[in-house]
């Protein structure tokens, strides 16, 4: 490997580890831990999120050595997942070391770790792979092409007591979940967070707020599902998420208490958005690659 693909390479995996940070520190987020309130999570804080961060270095550099050394060609590129896979597994265990069994970014490590595999396929085949947004999600799907059938339609999924949220939910709602997100190529990170980010404007902070909550009117988020018990609730969360953007978003004072009022309002029903905080991430993993966040810019 040369001295510029060692720095590709590095340059990949930090992109990857600051998408992590950034994520936990914007705030005040809804549902989430941030560096104010831990929200429904009482078990976690945001220095448990930086070292599960951290923990994920190794298994980073395995998917971005994984894409670049891949050579099976596009048409083999389900080969590619299957060979992460083990490595993500490893992972989790990384992960639940650092944070002494709490599960801080189980998630990340699936959508993360696709993601980042892709884009170093990507980058090493630009003959093969159109370049930007669209290349990538492209890549993604062709690894994802057998995960439906492989984890879900075709999976043993009898036993509820060992599924699960996205499986369970598989079972009783027929909702993909992130595996059904994923195999498509993200399309809610891709088709509307990141557009909605790159057209932004304010501080960081308040762009990554309400690109959150602008996921939030798309994605079908397993977790929130799992802590109310009913798919309805993501009816009633678009509702609060349109009031909050009629308000003004962030960058208003109506806005602004509007979105402390949900912080509120989440941590007293229990209700937690880790699937959306997945695909805020892959989103800032995205905006920080292709420069529409930069931290000399309105920084805040």
């Amino acid at each position: 490997m040369t001295t510029s693909e060692t720095t590709h390479a590095r340059q990949l995996v930090s992109t990857a580890l600051a998408a992590m940070l950034y994520e936990v520190s914007v705030n005040p987020k809804p549902g989430l831990v941030d560096p104010v309130d831990a929200g429904p999570h009482p078990d976690m804080n945001v220095f448990m999120f930086i070292d599960s961060a951290v923990s994920l270095r190794t298994y980073f550099d395995a998917c971005v050595a994984a894409g670049e050394q891949f050579s099976g060609g596009v048409a083999a590129l389900p080969d590619l997942f299957q060979t992460i896979r083990p490595a993500g597994i490893e992972a989790e265990k990384d992960m639940f070391a650092a944070t002494h069994g709490v599960n801080t970014h189980k998630g990340a490590i699936f959508s993360l770790g696709i993601t980042l595999t892709a884009a170093a396929f990507q980058d090493r085949h630009p003959a093969a792979v159109p370049t930007g947004n669209a290349g990538l999600m492209r890549v993604i799907q062709k690894m994802l092409a057998a995960l439906i059938d492989h984890d879900l339609a075709n999976g043993d999924l009898h036993d509820v007591r060992n599924l699960t949220a996205g499986e369970y939910q598989y079972v009783k709602y027929g909702f993909l979940g992130i595996r059904g997100e994923a195999a498509a190529g993200f399309p809610v990170v891709m088709n509307h967070a990141y557009p909605f980010l790159e057209k932004s404007t304010g501080t960081i902070n308040e762009r990554l707020l309400d690109t959150l909550l602008h996921i939030l009117l798309y994605a079908d988020d397993s977790n929130l599902i799992k802590r109310s018990g009913d798919p309805d609730i993501l009816v009633r969360v678009r509702r609060w998420v349109t009031r909050y953007f009629e308000l003004g978003g962030s960058q208003t004072v109506d806005g602004f208490a509007f979105l402390k009022e949900l912080n509120r309002k989440f941590k007293q029903e229990n209700l937690s958005l880790g699937g959306s905080a997945d695909l805020l991430i892959l989103t800032i993993f995205l905006g920080l690659r292709n420069g529409i966040i930069r931290n000399d810019q309105n920084a805040g």
